[in-house]
């Protein structure tokens, strides 16, 4: 299972939202690039980064932080927030990002969607399933739909997506542990297709947690508040990584 990293920005800053209101943002540190960085000491491959300008204003705004990242870091970026076109895929991966989060417009352009994946292929697009309740958010979640995540799910699955990161909206930013009933649901709906990977996100407050995701054969783990504010360290982060890598 990978241990990612979350950078979420605003106003090039790292912030960290309590589900998801933007109200409660909270600035942690100015300099992102610096935090990834401290990440990848820690022995962390990979990086979530969300854009929330991005998110909330419909478009790419923070895409010179990823270039910056990209650019001092090894880090496997994967990026969302604001995705709505080829040319904006091009623009992240043209700056060093190596995946990306497809969430609003997988909603609201099923078209537009399935032919980036096709121009794409699913080794570069994820497929973010954010929701409250049973029901997928969008816009920087303040757009509660009528679509489920299960029918969401099902539905790019069967056309070829292949990797999903899902938030229970309600868990996010709140430390008191993820949502294991969404992520099982995820995993009975994935697992009939090979090479499929669930990634959890929002809750994680401590390694019992990471390690419990890791027991139901979860993917991935992105933790983010927890961090930094320090109910999980950089240490323990680096610890648990050498034990996996038998170091």
């Amino acid at each position: 299972m990978d241990i990612i990293p979350a950078i979420d920005i605003i106003d090039g800053a790292c912030v960290r939202l309590s589900e998801g209101d933007y109200s409660t943002k909270r600035q942690y540190n100015v300099d992102p690039v610096a935090v990834a960085v401290s990440f990848e000491e820690a022995g962390c491959t990979r990086l979530h980064l969300v854009d929330l300008d991005g998110a909330r204003m419909g478009k790419l705004v923070n895409f010179k932080i990823i270039e910056k990242i990209a650019a001092r870091t090894s880090l496997h970026l994967d990026v969302g927030g604001g995705i709505k076109s080829s040319e904006d895929l091009k623009t992240l991966f043209s700056c060093g990002a190596k995946e990306a989060t497809l969430g609003s417009v997988a909603v609201k352009d099923k078209e537009l969607t399935l032919d980036l994946l096709d121009q794409f292929g699913p080794s570069r697009l994820i497929l973010g399933a954010d929701c409250r309740g049973d029901a997928i958010a969008v816009g920087g979640w303040k757009e509660t739909t009528a679509v489920s995540v299960s029918e969401f799910v099902t539905f790019y699955f069967e056309k070829g997506f292949r990797k999903v990161i899902s938030t229970d909206i309600s868990k996010d930013g709140m430390l008191k542990g993820p949502s294991f009933s969404l992520y099982d649901q995820l995993l009975q709906i994935t697992r009939p297709f090979e090479g499929s990977t669930v990634i959890a996100s929002g809750g994680v407050h401590s390694m019992e947690d990471v390690v419990s995701l890791e027991k139901m054969d979860i993917g991935g783990v992105i933790i983010g508040k927890a961090l930094y504010e320090q109910y999980i360290s950089l240490e323990e982060i680096k610890s648990y990584l050498n034990d996996r890598r038998g170091e």
